[in-house]
């Protein structure tokens, strides 16, 4: 049996996909099969595939269906003992692989671990860096709270998961990996590498900058979430609704949508007024209100000095 199968969703990915691949294929642990999953690309994927030579790298294409069919495709069809997502624009740090197989391999209830990521702009340039810290105990009431993955190139998940919770939910398009991790976490223990062993691309055609798209999905899958939760941690619900709008609302200042960015943060503050004293909160709300009174290139300092304090706090 393959160690790993790693599993690539590509939907016209070619601007970054040979990059992704490229940091696979560099990893100090070997024993891999990469499936690149084509989901109806209409770029130049295929003639790209044939001058592939590495006999682990597999093309498998279908129509297009989205990232959660994606992923499923990959499960589905994976070899690998333990599964490593890896999005299309994001890489992977040498040892990646390597130090995540240490760790479920000398912890046999872990389910799921997680790294630190790096943000990275369009050019891999370094932005800051994500440090989200879990506790190994009550995973699954933390993930209720608020998503503590980063992002959907971090996990290494033993295959044996999803045949006991299933497999992606195909009618979320946002935050079907909040959702996935979250069932996860029902089941089995998360372990956490504390180093930054992803870059995680920002940039304009990130899936997860569409604001007002995310907002009917993320309603979807915290309902989905409670369905069947005992009335004593219902009182989670909120909170999760909270930390979600406040996310929606990043993405919002992202996209220059400074109103959304306001109404978001707002609506956060009503379903979890205690979100007033976040430091992502404060600082949301308080670029926002700068944005309003400053012209892009002081805008532009300002949030550079704000994210440098950030860091530097972390």
């Amino acid at each position: 049996m393959t160690k790993i199968s790693v599993i690539i969703p590509a939907y016209n990915a070619m601007a970054y996909l040979p990059t992704a691949l490229a940091s696979v294929l560099a990893q100090t642990f070997t024993d891999f099969e990469v499936l690149i999953i084509n989901d109806g690309s209409s770029d130049n994927i295929l003639q790209w595939a044939k001058s592939l030579v590495d006999r682990r790298v597999k093309i498998i294409s279908q129509t297009n269906k989205g990232v959660s069919v994606a992923r499923n495709t990959g499960i589905s069809n994976a070899q690998g003992e333990y599964i490593a997502f890896l999005d299309a624009d994001d890489s992977w740090e040498q040892t990646k692989l390597a130090k995540q197989v240490e760790f479920l391999d000398t912890h046999p209830a872990v389910g799921l671990v997680s790294t630190w990521v790096t943000l990275v702009n369009e050019k891999g340039d370094f932005l800051s860096e994500a440090k989200l810290r879990f506790k190994s105990k009550n995973i699954w009431q933390q993930m209720i709270e608020q998503c503590l993955i980063s992002c959907g190139s971090v996990p290494m998940v033993r295959r044996d998961c999803f045949a006991t919770v299933g497999l992606f939910d195909p009618n979320l398009q946002f935050g079907e990996d909040w959702e996935m991790w979250t069932r996860i976490a029902a089941r089995y223990n998360f372990g956490l590498i504390e180093e930054c062993l992803v870059s995680y691309r920002q940039h304009t055609k990130n899936v997860s900058k569409k604001s007002q798209e995310m907002t009917p999905d993320f309603h979807k899958l915290i309902e989905k979430m409670f369905v069947s939760l005992p009335a004593e941690l219902l009182y989670l619900k909120k909170q999760s609704y909270g930390r979600s709008y406040l996310y929606i609302g990043w993405r919002a200042l992202e996209n220059k949508d400074y109103p959304g960015a306001k109404s978001y943060s707002h609506q956060a503050l009503a379903y979890y007024p205690q979100l007033a004293f976040s430091k992502s909160c404060l600082r949301l709300l308080l670029l926002t209100a700068i944005k309003s009174r400053l012209d892009s290139k002081s805008y532009r300092k300002v949030s550079s000095f704000m994210q440098q304090l950030q860091n530097a706090m972390q």
